[in-house]
Formats: C-alpha cells, structure tokens, sequence
C-alpha cells in the first residue's frame, strides 16, 4: 500500500471517528439541528465551527505549498459558475439530508453502527451519482478555468 493511500485510510478513520463522537451519525440529532422552529440542538453547528479552525490552518499552509505531501499534483475540482444544475443538486441534497438526518460521510461512518439505514441512504446515493452521471449537461454550460488552489493565491 502506498502512502497516499494510507494517508487517505488514516484521515478517513479520523473523520469517520469525529463524526461518531461527536453524534453526527445520529440521524434524530441532525434532524433536530434542521428543527430551528421546535426542539433545536445546536451541536452541529459547534461541530461546523469546530471544524472551520483547522480547516482555515489547512489552506493557509496548502496555499504556501507548490505541490502535495503525498501527491505529485493537487487535484482540486475547477471553478463553475452557479447554475441550474448546481441548484438543483444542492436542494435535492438538502431534502434528502432533512428527510434522511444523514449526508455521505455521517452515512458511511454509520455503516458500522446501523447497517440497514445506512445501507438503505448509502443505495440512494449511489443512485444519485449514477443518475448525476446519465443525465447530461446542458451544452451552454462553461468550465472554469481557474483551480481552487489557484484562485486562492
């Protein structure tokens, strides 16, 4: 095994673990934190501001680097601009998070505590990126060209 392969395995059990202590593969506690009107638990957001510290560190020694640690390139997704497409996949996300109480992450990490949910979520998902990939682009759609990493400089 390669090391950015088990620097990948490394950071996704250390992402999986954060999400498991700090609840967010309990689907009624994310649901309550998308409850603003009723019994609101503010815990996720705590762990979104957790994890935004680290996360700016991250970007500023990224931005100073000229290539990866275990990489020979970074490999960041190009810049778009916000269209239809990008809407509509956001909002089916959402209604998706709300109704389910789980996104990609927290639903992997939960294969290993409620399989059958999160197999059921997991299916869907799958199904989602198998249907993001049949249905085509429109034609007028432009690519960026500018990388994340770049337009950061």
């Amino acid at each position: 095994m390669n090391r950015q392969t088990l620097v990948s395995l490394a950071s996704g059990t250390l992402f999986g673990a954060g999400l498991a202590i700090s609840g967010m593969i309990d689907p009624a506690r994310v649901r309550a934190f998308l409850d603003v009107g009723g019994a609101w638990d503010p815990t996720l957001a705590f762990v979104m501001g957790g994890a935004i510290l680290p996360m700016i560190v991250a970007w500023a020694i990224v931005r100073r680097r000229a290539r990866p640690i275990v990489a020979t390139e970074f490999h960041l997704p190009a810049t778009r601009p916000i269209d239809g497409r990008l809407i509509a996949g956001a909002a089916l996300f959402g209604i998706g998070w709300g109704l389910a109480g789980l996104c990609p992450g927290p639903a992997i990490a939960s294969l290993g505590v409620a399989p059958i949910p999160a197999l059921i979520f997991c299916a869907g998902m799958v199904l989602g990126f198998a249907l993001f990939r049949l249905v085509p682009a429109p034609s007028s759609t432009r690519k960026g060209t500018r990388d994340g990493l770049q337009a950061a400089r």
